[in-house]
This record gives structure tokens, C-alpha cells and sequence, in this order.
């Protein structure tokens, strides 16, 4: 059985929605470039890690949703290319009728698989890996695995992050984690649950990762100012959590 896609509109924002009241994805009409979700801005704060001008330089989007990260991406970071694996066509369909989906192109590709299946595949390397890949019922399954998170590991540069939203209100929420600590032989991080219930876990590979939370909270006003994309709150909520010791967020 198929699962039913639906779209709903309210106060001038639009929704996606897999046959649920759980959203799937959403996009402010009059702003379609910015990210309305809470969760989806939290997933770019790789940002805030890697300033340089040229990262990242090729990202991978296992979940299109509502495209929400990929026009992101693709509007603000013109330097990047961008892969994006999704599981069905239909959400793709979806996307490009209802949510301004950029056309394919030499930066943009758009493949229609299994995000789990695809990263097992020999392939390029990924400065930047964002994982929101969940059904009607808000399971993540196969891309919630240690093999998983082990094969996007190998598959991020010398300078990559993964980035991966999961439910902080499930009960596999804790375990979850734990499988990325061990994937990543502790170089994670999740950030504090927010309203939503949604938790953002960052992991590394490769160079490591040492920025003061001072110039963490700089990086966050300048992208705010190039992109109007607003880390400034997660930054603190980062800083009360007790998640970066003395000062520091080590990756």
C-alpha cells in the first residue's frame, strides 16, 4: 500500500504530510528559500564548524521531504553541489508541483532509491550529509542503524559532517545517539531537544573540530546576515546544556 501525500496550507505556510498529522516538511510561500522548520535550520549548523568559503563543496540529502534543505542549500551556497536520495518518486513529484524544487542540473541531482541501499554503493565522498529520511509513522528504520551511520561515515571527506534529525520525544530517541557515538567512535554531538520534540545530532569525520563558543555564537551572526538563516538560539541552548566543556565544542 502506498503511502497517501498530502498538502495543507495555513498562515501563509505550507505543508507536507505523509497520510498523518505528523509534518513532513514545510515551506513559507512568500519565503521559500528560508527554513520554517526549527529542526531543518538546526541541520544546517554544520555552518558553524566549517566557515570556510568553498564548504561545503558537495552535499548529500538522504530524505527530500519538502525540499526544504535542498533549496536552502542550493539558493545560499552556490559553490555546493548537491545530491539528493529519495525512496519515492511521488515526493519528488510533490516537491516540484508544491514546494519550488529547484530543476536538476550539473549542481543539482536528484536520484530515487534507497538513501540505506545508496550508501553502501562505492561513490564521491561528502563534505556535508544530512539524513531526515522517516515514514507515515515517523520511522526512520534502516537509516536509524549502526551499519548505517558506519556507511555514511565512509562516505564523508576529510572535512565531513553528518547531520541527522531524530525524534527526542521516541523512545529510541537515547539509542539512537549511542549508535552514532559508536559509528563515529564518539566525535557526535546532539543538540537540545527542541518544541518540536526534534533532536539534531552532528557527527565527524576526519580533521577534527575545536571552535570556542564565542566564536561559534560570531559565525552564527554572520550567517545570519548572509543567509537570515538564525542559529544564534540554538547556540545558547548548546551553551546551557553543559554540552560543551570549558567553553569549547569539540567534534
Amino acid at each position: 500500500m502506498s503511502t497517501p501525500i498530502d498538502i495543507s496550507e495555513e498562515a501563509g505556510v505550507r505543508y507536507l504530510h505523509f497520510g498523518s498529522e505528523w509534518i513532513q516538511g514545510a515551506m513559507r510561500i512568500r519565503r521559500p528559500n528560508d527554513l520554517e522548520l526549527v529542526y531543518t535550520r538546526e541541520m544546517m549548523a554544520g555552518l558553524l564548524l566549517y566557515e570556510a568559503a568553498d564548504w561545503p563543496r558537495d552535499a548529500l540529502l538522504i530524505g527530500l521531504g519538502a525540499a526544504s534543505l535542498t533549496r536552502f542549500i542550493h539558493h545560499h551556497c552556490p559553490h555546493t553541489r548537491i545530491q539528493v536520495v529519495e525512496i519515492e518518486a511521488r515526493v519528488v513529484a510533490a516537491a516540484q508541483q508544491f514546494f519550488k524544487l529547484p530543476e536538476s542540473s550539473a549542481r543539482l541531482s536528484i536520484h530515487i532509491g534507497d538513501g540505506a541501499e545508496y550508501m553502501l554503493e562505492p561513490g564521491r565522498r561528502f563534505d556535508y550529509i544530512l539524513v531526515d529520511g522517516y515514514d507515515r509513522n515517523a520511522r526512520a528504520g534502516a537509516l536509524d542503524t549502526l551499519a548505517f551511520y558506519r556507511a555514511v561515515r565512509g562516505r564523508l571527506s576529510e572535512r565531513g559532517i553528518m547531520a541527522v534529525n531524530l525524534f527526542g520525544r521516541s523512545r529510541g530517541f537515547r539509542a539512537s545517539v549511542e549508535r552514532i557515538i559508536d559509528a563515529f567512535d564518539d566525535r557526535a554531538i546532539a543538540f537540545p531537544s527542541c518544541d518540536s520534540g526534534n533532536v539534531v545530532a552532528l557527527a565527524a569525520e576526519g580533521e577534527r573540530i575545536e571552535v570556542a563558543i564565542a566564536e561559534i555564537r560570531e559565525r552564527a551572526k554572520r550567517l545570519k546576515t548572509r543567509t537570515g538563516l538564525d542559529l544564534l538560539a540554538t547556540v545558547t541552548r548548546l551553551e546551557q546544556s553543559g554540552h560543551l566543556p570549558g567553553g569549547q565544542l569539540r567534534l
